[in-house]
């Protein structure tokens, strides 16, 4: 596909998530929406008229089978991605699919099979993986001033007792299994700290049952889970996901530790994110900030996009991915968070579900690229 040429997009789920890539498409410019998608009905004319979208489907079947698309945006509920990203592959569409990649260890070895055989782009829009501070932990470790990263963490806390009631799937795929049920958004920025490694088993524990719905029922899953993953490379990463205890949210807590220095988000308003390395410290106690060092290690595409990206949602990560997205299509660079990343992703959390159904038993976890 050239550079030059306009990628025509469905947009399903275009009534709630998919909608909100409205400004990362309109800020490309290489992007028309062509149709959006979305059961409800009578929210599609609004959604149409706000994508600019000249086509409107109910059935996503239909809309693959009708509408003359190159690729496909996924922003539906999570036990949707699979089966939605399986269609638009096997109609040989690109798929950029919301997170996490699947709902299951089986649906996943499915998706896996037919990206092999497919021609088009999967690709996992983790959109974590783009905002600003991890972006320069990331060139910082590309740089070797992090040293070997050996020990890393990662916290969701984000209270969704009410959203549950409004977006009703969350009831069920989120707080109504035990475990790890959305986990990406901090384990993938830690995965391209750690280049090269990936998780090879868990275990997972929770802190019980301290919440009810408003019918009474307690949430199956536990209050706080948290998960260890045993690296590849012997090292060793903490995930904690908290989406019911009545606290503010901290959505982008990280830790990052390697042999030659060590990385500690902002975890409250008015903090700020900070880092030592041993090659700047002036002292082995003293704190630099870590927007000190985005001048001369934030990456250029970053820099050049900045504007761009700033009314996009996500600190800039709907932008960013959008933008890879568009690249890995059209050939100018390789797919960042391709099929085998977005397992290396997904597949730890799906893992801690039976781990901690298991008394938190250590579990291997799958590597995609073994499967046949």
């Amino acid at each position: 596909m050239s550079s030059t040429t306009k990628i025509r997009l469905g947009i399903v789920g275009a009534c709630g998530r998919g909608g909100s890539f409205k400004s990362a498409c309109e800020a490309l410019k290489h992007f028309t929406v062509q149709a959006v998608c979305d059961i409800h009905a009578d929210k599609l004319p609004e959604a149409a008229a706000l994508l600019g979208a000249p086509e409107q489907y109910t059935d996503y079947e239909t809309m693959l089978k009708k509408s003359p698309l190159d690729a496909v945006i996924i922003g539906t509920p999570m036990p949707l991605h699979v089966p939605q990203a399986i269609l638009a592959l096997e109609s040989g569409r690109h798929v950029l699919s919301e997170v996490p990649a699947g709902v299951s260890v089986e649906e996943c070895r499915d998706l896996v099979r037919v990206c092999r055989q497919s021609g088009a782009i999967y690709m996992m829009a983790e959109n974590y993986t783009y905002m600003q501070p991890n972006v320069i932990v990331r060139t910082l470790v590309a740089e070797g001033l992090m040293g070997t990263p050996y020990y890393a963490e990662g916290e969701y806390i984000h209270e969704l007792k009410g959203l549950n009631e409004i977006t009703r799937w969350r009831r069920k795929w989120q707080t109504g299994i035990n475990g790890i049920t959305y986990g990406t958004h901090s384990l993938g920025p830690i995965l391209q700290w750690m280049p090269g490694d990936r998780v090879v088993s868990v275990c997972c524990a929770g802190s019980g049952r301290w919440h009810r719905d408003p019918r009474g029922d307690f949430y199956e899953n536990e209050a706080s889970c948290v998960m260890l993953c045993k690296m590849k490379k012997g090292g060793l990463v903490k995930i904690r996901v908290d989406m019911l205890s009545d606290r503010p949210h901290a959505m982008t807590n990280y830790q990052l530790q390697g042999t030659d220095g060590c990385y500690e988000s902002a975890r409250a308003p008015g903090e700020k994110n900070r880092i030592w390395l041993r090659a700047f410290a002036k002292d082995p106690n003293t704190w630099m900030d870590l927007n000190d060092l985005a001048d001369r290690y934030l990456p250029a595409f970053w820099k050049e996009n900045m504007k761009a990206a700033h009314f996009a949602g996500h600190g800039g990560g709907d932008y960013f991915e959008l933008l890879d997205f568009l690249n890995a299509i059209t050939g100018r660079a390789p797919c960042p968070i391709g099929i085998h990343e977005a397992m290396d992703m997904t597949l730890p959390g799906l893992v801690s579900q039976q781990s901690i159904a298991e008394g938190g038993r250590w579990l291997p976890v799958p590597d995609s690229r073994e499967w046949s």
